[in-house]
């Protein structure tokens, strides 16, 4: 009997997300968290790849000519701006469910994505490269955080850039981001988040710097409550980013 071929999914994550897919261009619905996040993760992006490329972040398309991938892209809430800020963009999601939302909302807003229902090790195996791959909140829901990243950075072309953004395993992001977030104010359908899937810093800095990629830069976000509004922290014990690089051969 065959082997089975090794996987980043996780089927029950996969599901979960696909029975909330309707909701993904809701700003009041079930992804309103990630809405109000937006806006800081965007910031982070079109600052740092714009450093990065030495291009100017101010302009109206500041990527364009790099290539990009959001994997693990839901409905698209970072596709499509990227895209409007002119890179050439590949949104690839686990479940077909938010692929098909993805493209039915990109089409409407005639914004040009290619979106596949894919996985990162399909992508990796076949070939792809980018000068950016945005790995957003994906990480906690993966099987295998190691073969994930692995198969991530084998995207990224030297010279490119990984941007990964996750949940820190403190006691402080469970009281937060999983009893607070879920259980007490009902941002986010209760089971969104397992503590123990959760990644720290130096668990993610160690495993992005055994697929060959070097940590250049970290930030915490954290929630201001008086604002209503994400921002940027030296605080990493919930919400973090990091910006990692492939450095040229």
């Amino acid at each position: 009997m065959a082997e089975a071929r090794k996987t980043t999914i996780d089927a029950d994550e996969v599901e979960r997300f696909s029975a909330l897919a309707a909701e993904w261009w809701d700003p009041k619905g079930k992804f309103r968290p990630l809405h109000k996040f937006n806006p800081v993760r965007l910031a982070y992006i079109r600052d740092q790849v714009a450093a990065h490329f030495g291009r100017d972040p101010h302009s109206s398309r500041p990527f364009e000519g790099l290539r990009f991938l959001d994997i693990g892209c839901g409905g698209g809430l970072l596709c499509e701006p990227m895209a409007r800020l002119g890179a050439q963009v590949v949104g690839a999601d686990a479940s077909e469910t938010n692929i098909e939302v993805a493209k039915l909302h990109a089409a409407e807003a005639s914004v040009k994505i290619d979106y596949r229902a894919t996985t990162a090790e399909d992508l990796a195996d076949q070939g792809e490269m980018f000068d950016v791959v945005l790995n957003m909140e994906v990480v906690e829901h993966v099987a295998d955080v190691d073969f994930y990243i692995g198969k991530c950075a084998q995207m990224v072309k030297p010279g490119g850039v990984m941007f990964v953004a996750t949940i820190n395993r403190t006691l402080k992001a469970l009281g937060l981001a999983i009893i607070g977030a879920e259980y007490v104010l009902r941002w986010l359908p209760r089971g969104t988040h397992q503590y123990e899937k959760l990644v720290r810093p130096d668990e993610l800095e160690a495993t992005l710097k055994g697929a060959g990629m070097h940590v250049i830069d970290r930030t915490g976000v954290v929630y201001s409550p008086f604002a209503d509004r994400w921002q940027r922290s030296k605080d990493m014990d919930v919400n973090y980013m990091f910006l990692a690089e492939r450095p040229e051969v």
